[in-house]
């Protein structure tokens, strides 16, 4: 969850370091450091500080020059923020500096191990022990001693270390967090995403678990931890680095809502089949004789994901008529799970490297599952390790809550759930409505963008409260559940969703003047049944926001989005509440690009 970057080449290297942390700080953001040497030089120089990239580019003094670096920005696991936690961590002789992503499962028992041998430790992290490891290990070569320090570990990593005694070089190695190479002229870049390599270079080689490199200014190799080559074939990144620019917004979270409209048309393009009334999906590798023998569909996400798959789930069986349901993949892998041979599990990531859903899937596809992808990250983790799957083309997404990501994810499921069901027992004329409803919906999205100045007004209304509830029936309650996350997430106004039929089971317990309710009142046939939850909470003299087709009339504020089909509705209804969560946030005077203790690709447990 952290950031790395790392550079060597002939440039003066901090300012590279530097501006690769500030696109990397989404990552993680409570210390940074960065540590240098260059061919000329008989040593490690390292800067760290606590808090924010600035607090770290602020200590850099004037005279700090250098060619190869490493660098890192952090999102805390062992050890509160400090300068004595920040990475690079060095060895106890100053030799070996080490950058770490992830968490090392048994650095407690090596720590003691250590300490009982002599080695005094300068922090609390887990990553230390594995700087002492590397320095303590008699092997010859910097690619040895990283390999042989590795058999010793247990957990997760994505490392770039350096040694004083080879200071043409850094080696990096990668289980489980994301390393990221990047090809240049004479230079060579690594990072654990592409948004720090963008603006220096297109070509790029992605690490596998188990993976080593070697990158030296001219040249670059890859091999496993047993020291066996691997082939690396350079690919070449979409998105331009004006990409990950605000583009003229205040916010990340601002510019990445107002794309929605782009990006939806963009997952939509090139796929819509009019003639046959479906979509082609090349890319799930999965024909039609084998989706008609799919019995169930199980889609495993996280947070954001996990909710874009309970709208999937529904899509699918609404429209495919195959029974499915989505489950938050950080519980599945530890319940034993029966993995049914009819079962296509589909695994659902914005980065395409979230821990817990890449464990679910290593998981199924040891028992043998079939499992699709759905990300927005190419050659991600995910994509590399499913049978088959989507890209939504979102677009980089640097906020750490997700928004345009999520919208185009729901999309790519109604995409998934018309293939289906066209191969099954949807008809022609259905699969042109819903293909109708997908058209429509770029538009859709800007009209209710446009309404943004009314909903800045409810959200500075509302922005006082100390606690809100979100529900929503069936097709709502996802987007209840999507819209109190983004509400706790970026304002930390605590924010609870609930099925509005389950109300009168317990929840009613907290209505009150001081509790607004958030209500998604479709205009579909449950419209009355939700009429009937908002007459529970007037009774109770609760206040409520209604999120509907039309004006409602026991609502205090009703805030109106266009007209989709039934099926797609969910899409547009959840838009309006992530400016709202935006305005309620942005008038508390929140960080809303860096929410405090969250950062953007979760790749650890």
């Amino acid at each position: 969850m952290c950031g790395i970057v790392g550079y060597i080449g002939r440039r003066d290297v901090a300012p590279l370091l530097l501006e690769g942390l500030q696109r990397l700080e989404y990552r993680g953001y409570d210390s940074a450091g960065l540590v240098i040497t260059s061919p000329k030089s008989a040593g490690l120089r390292m800067v760290k500080a606590k808090g924010r990239v600035r607090d770290l580019e602020a200590r850099v003094p004037r005279r700090f020059a250098g060619t190869t670096g490493i660098a890192h920005t952090r999102w805390a696991t062992h050890g509160a923020p400090s300068d004595e936690n920040a990475h690079p961590h060095l060895s106890q002789d100053g030799r070996v500096a080490l950058v770490h992503n992830g968490i090392i499962d048994n650095a407690a028992e090596l720590r003691t191990r250590l300490e009982a041998e002599g080695v005094v430790f300068a922090s609390e992290t887990d990553t230390e022990v594995l700087t002492h490891l590397i320095a303590r290990s008699g092997a010859e070569s910097l690619e040895e001693k990283v390999g042989q320090a590795l058999k010793s570990v247990e957990g997760t990593y994505g490392i770039a270390v350096m040694h004083a005694d080879f200071n043409d070089r850094i080696v990096v190695a990668r289980n489980g967090s994301p390393v990221v190479l990047g090809i240049g002229e004479k230079e060579m870049f690594v990072a654990s995403d592409v948004a720090a390599l963008i603006a220096h270079t297109r070509q790029i080689v992605t690490l596998d678990d188990g993976e080593m490199a070697t990158l030296k200014a001219d040249d670059f190799r890859t091999y496993t931890t047993e020291g066996s080559t691997t082939t690396a074939t350079p690919t070449t990144v979409e998105w331009e680095a004006e990409s990950y620019d605000m583009g003229g917004h205040d916010t990340y979270m601002h510019k990445e809502i107002s794309e929605q409209a782009e990006a939806v048309d963009r997952v939509l393009r090139g796929r819509i089949d009019d003639r046959f009334s479906t979509v082609h999906l090349g890319g799930l590798n999965l024909d039609a004789r084998e989706a008609r023998g799919i019995r169930r569909v199980k889609i495993l996400g996280c947070g954001t994901s996990y909710h874009a798959g309970l709208i999937g789930a529904g899509l699918i069986e609404s429209l495919a008529r195959i029974p499915a349901d989505a489950e938050p993949a950080s519980e599945f892998r530890y319940r034993n799970p029966v993995v049914d041979p009819d079962t296509l599990y589909v695994a659902v990531s914005q980065s395409g490297e979230t821990y817990d859903v890449l464990a679910a899937v290593q998981e199924l596809k040891r028992k043998g599952a079939r499992v699709l992808g759905v990300v927005n990250v190419v050659g991600s983790a995910i994509a590399r390790e499913a049978d088959g799957g989507m890209y939504v083309h979102a677009g980089p997404e640097v906020c750490v809550v997700s928004t345009k990501c999520f919208t185009n994810t729901v999309v790519a499921f109604a995409l998934l759930a018309l293939h289906m069901g066209r191969i099954r027992d949807l008809s022609v004329s259905e699969g042109k409505r819903i293909i109708e409803g997908l058209r429509r919906l770029p538009e859709q999205i800007t009209e209710i963008l446009q309404a943004e100045d009314d909903i800045k007004k409810l959200a500075e209304e509302y922005a006082g409260a100390q606690s809100m509830m979100f529900i929503g029936r069936v097709r709502g309650y996802p987007v209840a559940l999507e819209a109190s996350l983004k509400l706790k997430e970026i304002s930390y106004i605590h924010a609870e969703a609930y099925p509005a039929s389950e109300l009168k089971h317990g929840p009613l317990a907290l209505i009150e003047p001081a509790l607004p309710t958030v209500a998604i009142v479709p205009d579909d046939d449950l419209l009355e049944k939700n009429r009937a939850a908002l007459e529970e909470i007037k009774a109770r003299s609760g206040r409520i926001l209604a999120v509907a087709h039309r004006e409602q009339e026991k609502a205090d504020h009703t805030i109106v989005v266009p007209k989709n089909e039934t099926e797609l509705d969910p899409i547009l209804m959840g838009i309006p509440l992530q400016l709202f969560a935006y305005h309620t946030a942005l008038a508390m005077g929140r960080d809303i690009d860096k929410p405090r203790n969250l950062a953007k690709s979760v790749t650890v447990e």
